[in-house]
């Protein structure tokens, strides 16, 4: 969401963001709308003004013994353009609203213009991808040769894009989620925090899933909808509050299941886990003063890359253009791993920030002690790690000729000392 004040004092500028974006909304569109809409307005302050000596004239008329009728009859025709300008100013209110609510962030000036994610720009890249002297497979081979990763059953309890994850597989999940969790605590200062899986629209469009997007989650029954991530519930933690700048920056992260209807990826990643509508993932969110928050994003993706390095998996870090760039941010790094099943680098997280786009429509602000004025934070989100993908990038880098997996160095601990996953005879 975007201040109007703004697009007004510069009607170019955000012509030529919404340009980068492929948005169809103008600041003249905008401009004239909210110029209307304060017309009414100054015009409903002037009515009431006008009522208020009106209805002071008639008192005073009437205590004189004058005659009161054109007063009567001129405060009789008020009513009926009070309520035309306050209709008029709601609508139009309303119109402006779904208006800037409904067009993205400005991008970050460093983010690089192009169409899709084959115009994103690598910015560095870790490990090498292992050499295999045997015919590598993909996860899902791997797994049902196990008898530990079970599509069929899963189908039959909930549809496709559903898995059950059975015995050491089950644990080496639950190992990679403990891990996680443990790095961004012990080690980079994120409080781990619990949250509902269940929330209001306030809350959805705090973060930006609605009213866009609301196609790309699922929704109950009493109008409650499951998270898609626990961004949505770490970042509105404070919607609504003013926060003394001396307590940021707010780091928190979790480790939820996500819900996602996957609208529109009908025939992609069709077989295994890649794309499900029911997933573990690790958080990150960070809520920050305005100046830091350029630096909070590179300290965010290397904690997400960190946990990439542990494990010795290899990965590049993406910088996204502008066509890849999701409707909140205003810059993101996507880090992609390594899958020899597939031969190629997948997305694994994604690290943005959004500036204070997300802080206006959640109306979180921070001031500093003893000052009047405050301002929004900003707030970053990423992915830290999306746990499943984890799963089926170890299983793939760690396959051994014979379909067993080894366990990384760093995840033997949490799976009370196991160094090899293998089928059970």
């Amino acid at each position: 969401m975007h201040d109007i004040k703004w697009i007004r004092d510069n009607p170019d500028a955000f012509d030529a963001a919404m340009s980068m974006r492929n948005a169809e909304i103008t600041a003249a569109r905008l401009i004239e709308i909210d110029a209307e809409r304060r017309r009414l307005m100054t015009e409903h302050q002037e009515l009431l003004a006008r009522r208020k000596s009106i209805s002071g004239d008639i008192g005073k008329a009437k205590k004189s013994g004058e005659n009161a009728d054109d007063l009567m009859a001129e405060m009789g025709g008020l009513k009926d353009r009070i309520k035309a300008a306050e209709d008029g100013q709601a609508s139009l209110n309303e119109q402006l609203d779904l208006l800037l609510t409904s067009f993205p962030n400005i991008l970050d000036a460093n983010v690089p213009k192009g169409a899709d994610e084959d115009d994103n720009v690598e910015i560095r890249r870790w490990g090498t991808p292992a050499t295999f002297d045997f015919d590598v497979s993909e996860h899902f081979d791997l797994g049902e040769k196990l008898g530990m990763m079970d599509f069929a059953t899963a189908a039959k309890l909930s549809g496709s894009r559903f898995v059950i994850l059975r015995g050491q597989l089950a644990r080496l999940e639950r190992a990679l989620a403990q891990f996680m969790i443990d790095l961004h605590v012990n080690e980079h200062g994120y409080e781990e925090t619990t949250t509902p899986m269940l929330v209001k629209d306030d809350a959805m469009f705090g973060t930006g899933q609605l009213p866009k997007f609301a196609e790309d989650s699922f929704k109950t029954t009493n109008d409650m909808w499951l998270i898609p991530t626990s961004e949505v519930t770490l970042t509105n933690q404070v919607a609504g509050d003013i926060i003394d700048v001396a307590r940021l920056p707010l780091r928190y992260t979790a480790l939820t299941q996500c819900f996602r209807s996957e609208a529109g990826s009908a025939g992609r990643d069709t077989r295994g886990m890649i794309r499900q509508h029911q997933f573990a993932k690790v958080e990150m969110v960070s809520i920050v003063d305005p100046d830091q928050s350029d630096a909070e994003l590179e300290r965010k993706t290397g904690c997400a890359e960190e946990i990439l390095q542990k494990l010795d998996l290899p990965y590049r870090t993406m910088l996204l253009c502008s066509g890849d760039t999701g409707f909140s941010a205003m810059k993101t790094y996507d880090i992609e791993v390594w899958l020899p099943g597939q031969g190629r680098y997948r997305e694994i997280s994604s690290c943005s920030n959004t500036g204070e786009f997300q802080a206006r429509r959640m109306n979180a602000r921070c001031r500093t002690q003893g000052d009047k004025k405050t301002r929004f934070v900003h707030t970053l989100n990423g992915s830290g790690l999306a746990v499943g993908r984890c799963l089926i990038a170890v299983m793939e880098n760690y396959q051994q000729a014979d379909g067993s997996i080894r366990v990384p160095d760093v995840l033997v601990p949490y799976m009370g000392g196991l160094t090899k996953i293998a089928a059970v005879n």
